[in-house]
């Protein structure tokens, strides 16, 4: 569900960096106090196992199509959500900046959809209530579907106010709906589980588990990923007729022509490039985290 550029005016693309850039100012201001003294071991770690994990596009039966986990409602779980929400900051910078994995113009309306949505909606609104009448599994679920259902729409929306996608709206609404629908039960099936499994073992198991998911998602299973497009990419080639592509400005070509010379773990072997990805993600995550340790200054 990544957006690339090509599909992105500037206005929607600057709009949604200021919304998510103001989401992740509040978190981090929020959270400052709350993370003191407290072990950075477990986000770090859950921040890089989720960043491996969506290396991994599993094929949706019956499609020319594939998915992977998005992690916020997981993330959300077990670190709550504004912590979940500067981990998937972290996993999507990387992402966009060194592998070109989403467009850097577009980046605010990814950190927006699979970030604000699965963080501050689909968790507090949904996995919360349920989870609270004892239905752990039931409100992963539910919660993973309806993240992606709001972000699939959230990407109608931007691209239709791009001028991107005018004439096939409904028909684009409806495939993205419903191929992360099937998307959405896959990772909510797999986020009960795991969140099942992690409540189950000590902390230093857990610790253990994380590292291996981590190494083993990266660097074995990741070359098994399925190699059809995924569930956003399917969607646009179904109405690739009434596309129109917003390449013409002149900030796009900027945005492009940046992206090209910092992507450059797109340029090596996919192995290497995942292995130093995770070394990446684990350094921005740990500088985000020390950060949040700071004590704050007083102006008293």
């Amino acid at each position: 569900m990544h957006l690339g550029n090509g599909i992105i005016c500037p206005y929607t693309g600057i709009t949604m960096l200021a919304i998510s850039g103001g989401f992740l100012f509040w978190s981090m201001k929020n959270l400052k106090a709350k993370l003191l003294n407290n072990n950075i071991l477990l986000p770090l770690l859950l921040t890089v196992m989720v960043f491996s994990l969506q290396m991994i596009n599993f094929p949706i039966p019956l499609t020319s199509s594939s998915g992977h986990i998005v992690g916020a409602v997981l993330l959300s779980i077990l670190l709550g959500p504004k912590l979940a929400f500067v981990a998937m900051f972290a996993i999507l910078l990387v992402q966009s900046v060194f592998f070109a994995d989403g467009g850097l113009l577009a980046f605010g309306c990814n950190l927006f959809n699979m970030g604000v949505l699965g963080c501050f909606v689909a968790y507090p609104l949904f996995y919360k209530p349920i989870e609270k009448i004892h239905r752990p599994i039931v409100a992963s679920v539910v919660a993973s579907v309806v993240a992606l259902q709001l972000a699939s729409l959230a990407v109608v929306l931007e691209t239709y106010f791009s001028g991107a996608i005018i004439f096939s709206v409904s028909k684009f609404t409806s495939l993205m709906l419903g191929i992360h629908f099937v998307i959405a039960l896959v990772e909510g099936i797999f986020t009960a589980l795991f969140v099942l499994i992690i409540n189950k073992i000590s902390e230093k198991f857990a610790l253990a588990l994380l590292a291996v998911v981590s190494f083993v998602s990266a660097t074995f299973l990741a070359q098994y990923a399925s190699q059809k497009p995924d569930g956003l990419e399917w969607a646009l080639i179904k109405i690739s007729d009434s596309l129109i592509m917003q390449n013409h400005w002149n900030i796009y070509h900027f945005f492009d022509a940046l992206q090209i010379k910092l992507a450059i773990l797109s340029k090596i072997p996919s192995l290497w490039a995942n292995i130093i990805g995770i070394f990446v993600v684990a350094f921005l995550s740990l500088v985000l985290l020390i950060t949040l340790n700071l004590p704050q200054k007083s102006y008293e």
